[in-house]
């Protein structure tokens, strides 16, 4: 058996904007195959010339030239904006849509999840999609009937669940489709966003229970804007922008490059150095000493985005006019609105005698991990001389702080200002 479990080669996917497609296979059509099709058909091919005859003017590359191989047992994130691609080169795995260019092997047996709806009959009821999602899958009916009340626990609709699909609730639907399709044991499971569908609760079942399944040896590939949940769960990241592939590997490096990207693509700022010398924010009394402003984290240029917990480095240039033998600096950040959250201040550095300075002076403030929950903040920055304040700018940049397992859980804090490692324990509390 080949180690690998999904091998892409080359996929391509065009779409004719505004005009007719050829033909493809409707989502039924696809169910109604796979029915008929021997169930113990593990290898599965992808396949699709290039075609032929002239091009049509209004086309669009949603994949070119994807490439990537996973292995058995592997959980791997494929993140990107909106729009990059993710979804097509999903459907292509699942084998809803077939690549334009390219070819693909799957090893192993398929379970998709990758929209709300997606496999279930509407006038069928919730028991019997169960068991027409089990039998799409290979699953005998005698497996299925085993794994029966742990799906509809897990589903919780269990009052419900003889009652038509078309009648359920968006939630209903999304947690009933997963149950099934991380239950029934697929031996590839592909899963597409849906733990944006639900309440916090069921989120946190799912994460759980694409856990469980991982350790199990099956191979998932995971889709979601959750990036702590992608962070705490994946091995490998693969990262999509305009249809290609921009990097594949570790999971927190692919992680960095989309949050890189989507600075560049936002309205964070672009650079990671800041021009201080005709700053908005400056008091109208300060003085012109604050020059440039840099930020960086782990050696690299920072543009705008931190991951929570992440290390900041800022390097504050600023020059003295004449000799002086007591400069102190502060760096702090205040929420949009104001409130003030933490102030860095060269003060509390034990060894902040800096002698005698004169000219362009450069402070470097470390902050090992910043732990601001995530949110835009504003930097404040002030130089003070002679135990009086100098130069002060109210505004001088901005930091988007972003989500990340900070607690190793894959859940983000949902309140307060800050986080801040912690350990909980439940000990016996009866008399001894």
């Amino acid at each position: 058996m080949s180690e690998l479990a999904i091998r892409l080669e080359g996929i391509s996917k065009l779409y004719h904007i505004g005009k007719r497609q050829d033909h493809q296979k409707s989502m039924m059509e696809m169910l109604t195959g796979a029915i008929v099709a021997p169930f113990s058909r593990a290898r599965q091919l992808i396949s699709r010339e290039a075609p032929s005859g002239g091009d049509l003017d209004d086309t669009f590359w949603a994949l070119k030239d994807v490439s990537l191989d996973v292995k058995h047992g592997q959980i791997v994130g494929i993140i990107g904006r909106n729009g990059a691609g993710k979804s097509t080169l999903m459907k292509i795995m699942s084998r809803i849509t077939e690549p334009t260019e390219g070819c693909g092997e799957i090893n192993g047996r398929l379970g998709s999840l990758l929209e709300v709806g997606t496999g279930f009959h509407p006038e069928l009821t919730g028991r019997e999609n169960l068991f027409l999602n089990g039998a799409i899958l290979g699953m005998r009916k005698a497996e299925i009937e085993r794994k029966f009340d742990e799906i509809v626990a897990f589903a919780e609709i269990d009052k419900f669940i003889d009652t038509p699909v078309k009648h359920y609730s968006s939630g209903m639907y999304v947690r009933l489709a997963f149950a099934v399709a991380a239950h029934l044991e697929p031996e590839i499971l592909l899963v597409d966003e849906v733990l944006a569908v639900g309440d916090a609760g069921f989120q946190r079942k799912c994460l759980g229970k694409i856990s469980e399944v991982s350790k199990g040896g099956r191979t998932v590939i995971l889709i979601s804007h959750n990036m702590a949940a992608v962070e705490n769960l994946c091995h490998k990241g693969i990262f999509i922008e305009n249809g290609q592939v921009v990097f594949s590997g570790d999971i927190k490096h692919a992680i960095d490059c989309y949050r890189q990207g989507n600075a560049l693509h936002g309205r964070d700022h672009q650079s990671h150095i800041f021009d201080l010398t005709e700053a908005a924010g400056r008091h109208k009394k300060a003085r012109c000493l604050l020059k440039r402003l840099e930020l960086f984290s782990e050696g690299r240029p920072l543009s705008g985005q931190l991951r929570m917990g992440g290390p900041l480095t800022a390097h504050l240039y600023f020059e003295l006019e004449k000799p002086t033998s007591s400069v102190q600096a502060c760096l702090a950040f205040d929420t949009l609105f104001g409130q003030r959250i933490f102030t860095a201040h060269s003060v509390f550095e034990p060894q902040n005698n800096w002698g005698t300075r004169s000219g362009v002076q450069v402070f470097v403030c470390e902050i090992p991990s910043l732990t601001l929950v995530p949110g835009e903040y504003k930097i404040k920055l002030a130089l003070d001389i002679q135990n009086s304040q100098e130069d002060i700018i109210e505004d001088a940049a901005r930091l988007r702080v972003l989500e990340s397992d900070f607690y190793g859980t894959g859940r983000v804090p949902w309140n307060g200002m800050v986080v801040l490692k912690h350990r909980w324990q439940m000990i016996d509390g009866r008399p001894q």
